[in-house]
């Protein structure tokens, strides 16, 4: 990895450009990522929310998924939001049959799990490796986390209630070596510290 790492953004479809706005003002150098050849001149990604199966089908499109998937399966430091956390899961449950996963991290999402475009809602999270004030989380047709490996640590959690109308912890962060996830979009927000806690993992890797 280079002294200054580049940071690239999967600038596919969906909310790529808030990443990269974000990045940029934090004097980080960026790269907007659509080919195999631009993903090899960067040393992390990361990958936006937006539609997880139009993300997939266009990565596979323009022959970015394979270098993508072997590059995080190698090592390489990974951000995903909404969408981006789908993307890098290795199991989804319910996909579409063009669904394709990145993969990388040893959990199992679903998607829209908090409900469908008209159910979007903000919510304060508590984020342990961020210290207080709460996240504003930002959840748009937002997936959840329905289980994890041993080795995924949860950051986050909102409350919900389930069917039976009891109180169940629903998983909306996660960690795993250098990869990270959230359901939600912290590059809509004011918020950078998600974005500064994975250039702290780029530098620890």
């Amino acid at each position: 990895m280079r002294a200054t790492p580049t940071v690239g953004v999967l600038a596919l479809q969906g909310a790529f450009r808030e990443h990269l706005r974000l990045l940029a003002a934090l004097g980080v150098p960026t790269a907007a990522v659509r080919t195999a050849e631009e993903l090899e001149d960067v040393d992390a990604i990361v990958v936006p929310g937006g539609e997880s199966t139009a993300m997939s089908r266009l990565a596979v499109d323009l022959g970015v998924l394979e270098p993508l998937r072997a590059r995080i399966a190698a090592g390489m430091p990974a951000f995903g939001t909404c969408a981006g956390m789908i993307l890098l899961a290795d199991e989804l449950l319910d996909p579409r049959s063009s669904q394709q996963q990145v993969g990388g991290l040893a959990m199992t999402v679903r998607r829209n799990a908090f409900g469908r475009q008209a159910e979007s809602f903000e919510e304060p999270i508590a984020i342990g490796e961020l210290g207080p004030p709460d996240f504003p989380g930002v959840f748009i047709r937002a997936p959840w986390v329905e289980a994890v490996a041993p080795d995924v640590s949860v950051l986050a959690t909102v409350r919900r209630t389930d069917p039976g109308g009891n109180p169940d912890d629903r998983i909306v962060a996660v960690r795993q070596g250098p990869l990270l996830a959230t359901s939600f979009h912290p590059e809509l927000t004011g918020d950078d510290r998600l974005h500064r806690l994975f250039l702290s993992m780029i530098e620890e890797d």
